[in-house]
């Protein structure tokens, strides 16, 4: 069954799409935002999320969430969200299941070590990987480099936080990758807004991001329950169950929480984007790019709950001492790998060791930094172990 056609006027248009960087013949059963959608989802990046962590590395516990279920959840958020609005289901969906794609190993712990071994070489970001894996790493096809997406989806996978100059911009920068397909391929018009969907799938990261990893947090015990109550938007909903279900299991109190929070942002979301929608009445996906700010937001209100709720997970989850621990060790081994094999690039596999060893400095450092941002965890604890214990298997 195909998708319902969207009906807003600002929804993004398969006919209307500025198309592919390498003409292909159009698809006579999908359209050109589910062609891109089933390339990511075929896409060697993208099943290696499934051992890629959030916050736990893989071995700690098969029930905590992976990049692959959270972007599996941000994509249903989004299609949700987008079917409502009249906005392309599709395009969100892509972008939603690619937000992830550029994510180390070991989760923020693995880019914030490669970013510092890359600091004399330009840095290391992961959506600036994603955009390269998007566009350069992926090798599967016999014509081009990348998954040779629309200029719709990389545009909202690059601009997805907001553009990238300007005043709205968060750091004021384009990153190198970016930069040079902008000058030498086609421009994305970085110093505008994305368009409605990939704000809508943005959004939806925040909105699965925060509600799972309470749920994580709760399920590894790194706080109690009772910490919520005293939280805006988690304390009323934790509050509200409890007194319509009194004798309620604690799993299920939790997930009817969680349920009841997710559906209370996606409100909100709604109802603070229509009246944006009546406000600045844009008459198209490109009037939404032209905007002053973005259509598709939470209202102030919620921005501060949702802000009380981050503050409260980096106090209490991102920083409690055992994932501390778990965060030094994986430094610690991102580390280490990248020193080996920029200093011993004939120790990387036959597939990678070539190019290494021809290039030097930058270049190699790039190289390594690529190859290490797709190892999962276990694959980067393997080659570790391969690389600095004589007891490891050297296969």
């Amino acid at each position: 069954m195909t998708a319902p056609i969207p009906s807003a006027q600002i929804a993004s248009r398969p006919a209307g799409s500025r198309g592919r960087d390498f003409a292909e013949p159009e698809s006579p059963t999908r359209s050109c935002f589910q062609r891109d959608r089933d390339r990511i989802v075929h896409a060697a990046a993208f099943r290696r999320l499934k051992y890629k962590t959030q916050v736990f590395v893989y071995h700690e516990g098969d029930h905590f969430r992976t990049r692959l279920t959270h972007s599996i959840e941000v994509a249903q958020i989004a299609r949700s969200i987008s079917r409502t609005l009249g906005l392309n289901e599709d395009l969100a969906e892509a972008m939603a299941l690619a937000h992830d794609l550029g994510h180390t190993c070991f989760g923020h712990a693995g880019e914030d070590a490669l970013n510092l071994a890359m600091e004399p070489y330009g840095g290391f970001d992961h959506n600036e990987q994603t955009f390269r894996i998007l566009t350069l790493l992926e090798r599967r096809y016999a014509e081009f480099d990348g998954l040779n997406l629309t200029w719709e989806t990389l545009e909202g996978i690059v601009k997805h936080n907001g553009p990238l100059v300007g005043p709205a911009s968060r750091d004021d920068k384009v990153p190198e990758t970016v930069a040079a397909y902008c000058r030498d391929v086609r421009d994305l018009e970085v110093a505008t807004f994305a368009g409605p969907e990939a704000q809508v799938a943005a959004l939806s990261d925040d909105i699965a991001y925060n509600n799972h990893d309470i749920d994580d947090g709760l399920r590894a015990g790194l706080f109690p329950l009772e910490e919520l109550r005293e939280l805006p938007l988690v304390g009323p909903m934790l509050t509200a169950v409890s007194e319509r279900y009194p004798d309620l299991e604690e799993t299920r109190l939790i997930h009817e929480t969680i349920r009841r929070m997710i559906d209370l942002m996606v409100t909100d979301l709604l109802q603070e984007t229509r009246r944006r929608i009546a406000a600045d009445k844009p008459d198209s996906a490109q009037a939404v790019r032209q905007l002053d700010r973005p259509l598709v937001a939470f209202s102030e209100e919620m921005r501060q709950n949702d802000r009380a709720l981050r503050a409260f997970l980096f106090q209490r989850m991102y920083r409690h001492y055992k994932v501390n621990r778990m965060t030094a060790k994986a430094k610690r081994v991102v580390r280490a790998l990248f020193e080996q094999y920029v200093e011993r690039p004939d120790c990387l596999p036959n597939e990678w060791r070539a190019a290494a060893e021809s290039s030097k400095g930058a270049e190699r450092a790039r190289l390594v930094a690529d190859y290490i941002a797709g190892m999962t965890d276990r694959y980067a604890l393997d080659e570790h172990a391969k690389n600095f214990d004589f007891r490891a298997r050297n296969e």
